[in-house]
């Protein structure tokens, strides 16, 4: 079994069991669970000593994923898809099927299809969307690499891949909030 194979593996097992990740996306490090699971959601918010009203990115592997968490997604939201250059996530209407202490106050979802290989693979494994949100105390600095990671969020969470843990990353998505009446807002570029 290759490397990637046996965290995928590994990862899976923790996430299956309610547990917390610490794993590389495709932008910054993440602090990742099942999408659908409040209780893990609820462990994340804890380590982050993030109030729960500030809502998390959730990861997807394609459109079928995107469908069964939103029903209507406006076609505008395909194309900037189809045009962005580096990694985007887009704020949505409407979730259904994920855990509800992650969709904001105003009924939305911020959601980042990733072709990222372990990502990717994971939620195909899960059949379920993943959370990701940057591995810091909330209001601290997103660290840019492993090395950066506090020890106080690696003994929080219950597994930390062992992947890629060389990589520098610059900077996080961008973020895109669209609406069903089709407005768009750009929150970081």
């Amino acid at each position: 079994m290759d490397i990637q194979n046996h965290e995928i593996h590994h990862a899976f097992q923790i996430i299956q069991n309610g547990g917390i990740i610490l794993y590389p996306t495709d932008t910054v490090w993440g602090i990742g669970c099942d999408a659908t699971n409040p209780e893990a959601v609820k462990k994340i918010y804890a380590l982050k000593k993030r109030e729960e009203s500030k809502s998390m990115i959730v990861l997807m592997n394609g459109e079928k994923m995107m469908y069964t968490v939103f029903k209507d997604i406006p076609e505008v939201a395909w194309q900037i898809l189809d045009l962005a250059e580096k990694p985007t996530t887009l704020i949505l209407d409407k979730p259904r099927n994920v855990a509800s202490n992650i969709i904001a106050e105003d009924q939305s979802l911020a959601v980042r299809i990733v072709k990222e290989p372990f990502c990717f693979k994971l939620m195909e494994r899960m059949k379920r969307p993943l959370v990701s949100t940057s591995a810091n105390v909330s209001g601290e600095p997103t660290p840019k690499s492993f090395k950066e990671i506090s020890p106080e969020i690696i003994k929080g969470v219950d597994y930390v891949v062992n992947l890629h843990r060389e990589k520098m990353c610059d900077k996080p998505s961008t973020i895109i909030k669209l609406t069903l009446d089709s407005q768009v807002q750009i929150i970081r570029k």
